[in-house]
């Protein structure tokens, strides 16, 4: 895969005009744009970026984390604190954000989002309220095993590190998480799946495989 040298501002202008410019699949009023990246990659840092831009445009925008929607404790636990195949499979509640997040989106859908479920914290439901993203809207979440989950995303887009950057940047207590995201490139081929790479080794020099214009 070619990948062309860019600044995140330049990125974050970029991907906001591809936004705008996609077709939500089903004739569904609301575009469903997914960040994924591990945790070390930042995703939520572009995916905060590209909401500002896009509400620059003139969109409403809804920024979700996964974070929020953590199985609890005791289901993630199950097998120890520190198990990579847990981590990968049973994690995340990818169940509560079909019924709560894509299911609301869908043609026909009310739109009414949950915007998290779970606070990983204090182990309990957060309690938060529904949130109404206007038709024309953008739902945004960031995370880290998002692709290969047939979440209905209009545009996806990786925050890739290499395995050295993965493992350097990753903080030490959350280095067994490594094998999980080994059998993520094994298994899902994010690089090959989702619709932009971004490559971001080095912090201040992204790169990426589109145009930079």
């Amino acid at each position: 895969m070619r990948l062309e040298a860019i600044t995140w501002e330049r990125l974050t202008e970029a991907l906001a005009e591809r936004a705008v410019d996609a077709q939500a699949e089903g004739d569904a009023p609301w575009l469903r744009v997914g960040v994924d990246g591990a945790p070390a990659a930042r995703p939520g840092e572009l995916a905060q970026s590209l909401a500002e831009a896009l509400r620059i445009r003139g969109r409403s925008v809804l920024v979700l984390s996964t974070e929020g929607f953590l199985r609890p404790a005791s289901l993630r636990y199950e097998y120890g604190r520190e198990d990579p195949d847990t981590y990968f499979d049973g994690w995340f509640d990818t169940a509560a954000l079909w019924r709560e997040v894509f299911d609301p989106l869908e043609a026909g859908g009310s739109g009414r989002v949950l915007p998290d479920l779970w606070d990983p914290v204090t182990d309990r439901a957060t309690r938060s309220g529904y949130q109404l993203l206007p038709k024309g809207g953008v739902l945004l979440v960031h995370g880290p095993l998002l692709l290969g989950r047939w979440f209905p995303f209009d545009l996806t887009v990786h925050v890739r590190l290499s395995p050295g950057a993965l493992r350097r940047r990753t903080e030490e207590g959350a280095r067994w998480t490594l094998a999980a995201f080994e059998r993520y490139e094994d298994e899902v081929r994010p690089a090959e799946t989702a619709d932009v790479v971004v490559r971001a080794d080095d912090p201040g020099h992204p790169a990426w495989n589109g145009k930079a214009g």
